[in-house]
Formats: C-alpha cells, structure tokens, sequence
C-alpha cells in the first residue's frame, strides 16, 4: 500500500534477515571483525551473542556472503540446533554437500573426520555456524566440543562458531561445559542501537528501498521509536512498518509522534 504511495522500489522495514539491508552500526562492526579475525586467524571457538532481534542472523549472512566471495571456505549452517547428537552430525554432513552413509553416532563422526580431512588436503577451509545455540543440549554441545579436537600435526578440521541469546552464556558457564568454555578464545556480545544510531538506520533502510526524502521521520518520532524499542532493530523494523501505514492513511510525507504512538498500540494490541 506505502510502497507505491511513497514511490519506493521495495518495503523498507521487512524484518527478513537481508544482509543488503544491514545497517553496520560500530557494535555490529565489531562483531563482523571478530568473526573475520576468529575464523581467518583460526582460533577454533568463536562466541556471538545478541538479543532477540538485535540482527545476528543479517549479520551472519552477511559473513557468510564475504567468505563465499574469498573463495577458500566451506561452509556449514546449523539453524534448527534441537536436535541430538547424531542428527548433528548428519546435518553438518547434508550442509557440506555429502551424502550420509551410516546412522551409528561413531561413524558418522568417523565420516567426518574422512570428510573435513579430504577437504584440507584439497587447500579449503571448512567452518561451521551455529544458530541459536542457546537451544543445544549439554550431549550436544559435548558433541560440538568433540568436534573441535579434529585435527591434524598443524592445524584444527573445523571452526566453530556459537551465535546465541544471552542465555548462552549462561548455558556456558555451567561446571558440565568448562571444557567447552575454555576453547572460546573469541567472545563478542551485540548492543542494541543507541538513539543516535536509530536515526541512521531509520534512514539507511529508507534509502536503500529507494527513498529520495519521503517519507520522513520527524525527531520525536524516532525519540519515541527507540525508547518504546530499545534500540532492538527487530522491534524497530515492526514498529517503522505500522507507523509508515498510518502516515500512509492521513497521506502525509511526515511520520510524526502519533503515527510511532499508534504503530506501539498496534503491538500491544497483538501481544495482550
């Protein structure tokens, strides 16, 4: 409905994790660095943790679009981490692109292992992502850590990377994953946007979705929209959306303070 009203190429607030859309604020690229420093530098473990919405899964597609463009890596993606440990393994497996060949926990690690030593031989670099990892249990995440002791007289097989709620690091600091927790050598933890870096991911996505100065939001406006959000860009994204629909209704260029104070209304209407 906005989209064409306000002459754009495309809705700007989509909450789909788009890497074209990431707004790289000096928290973001910061943990873009560490990922690059972790996995180019090899340090094994790397931990990434965030907020709901505070945009890790943009940022890890992001990562994984540079890696692709470097040509040396082979990737594989965890997005669903409630499974045991065997499903794991199978998964890890399916995301390289081979076929599994047994279904015994021990020979599919056995697999594995033949896999990832085959591909360094070839000169790749093989990494493996993990999202939500809040999720995992303690047999897999023992699993995981397993994992990291493939190796060969000069290096390790894989990197691992956790990307997760707060509540990882909790899940970390449980005396059952202290030997896990020893291996993380790279940490980083997302902050949300401040005031001042909403203003300018406002206006990023707005740009890149094709805006030459309409729509616009007004000071208060986006005063509002960061302490109703908090600075979390999932929350943002929604509310911008709603509140460029009402501006969209009164036919006006100006998102202004009842537009974000309806958009909040909106939200709670769905969430009491």
């Amino acid at each position: 409905m906005y989209q064409s009203y306000y002459a754009l190429s495309e809705l700007p607030f989509h909450i789909t994790p788009d890497p074209r859309f990431l707004y790289l604020s000096p928290t973001h690229q910061e943990a873009l660095q560490h990922l690059k420093y972790g996995v180019f530098e090899k340090k094994g473990f790397i931990v990434i943790v965030g907020e709901v919405g505070c945009g890790k899964t943009t940022l890890c597609r992001q990562f994984l679009n540079d890696l692709e463009q470097d040509g040396r890596f082979d990737t594989a993606l965890i997005l669903n981490p409630s499974i045991n440990e065997s499903q794991m393994l199978r998964a890890i497996l399916t995301e390289l692109g081979e076929p599994t060949q047994h279904e015994a926990q021990p020979d599919l690690l056995a697999q594995l292992n033949q896999v990832l030593l085959r591909r360094i031989a070839a000169g790749r670099e093989i990494l493996l992502i993990i999202d939500e990892a809040q999720n995992l249990s303690y047999a897999v995440l023992e699993q995981v850590r397993l994992l990291s002791n493939l190796e060969t007289d000069k290096h390790k097989l894989l990197q691992i990377v956790l990307m997760g709620q707060p509540e990882l690091k909790d899940l970390l600091r449980q005396p059952e994953l202290r030997q896990l927790r020893q291996r993380v050598l790279v940490h980083y933890e997302l902050k949300p946007l401040t005031r001042h870096e909403l203003t300018h991911y406002v206006q990023h996505r707005l740009t890149l979705a094709g805006s030459t100065g309409r729509p616009f939001f007004t000071r208060w406006a986006l005063h509002l929209l960061h302490r109703h959000s908090q600075g979390v860009p999932r929350v943002v994204n929604n509310l911008c959306d709603k509140a460029l629909l009402a501006a969209y209704i009164r036919e006006s260029d100006e998102v202004n303070w009842w537009d974000v104070r309806r958009a909040i209304q909106d939200v709670r209407r769905l969430t009491d």
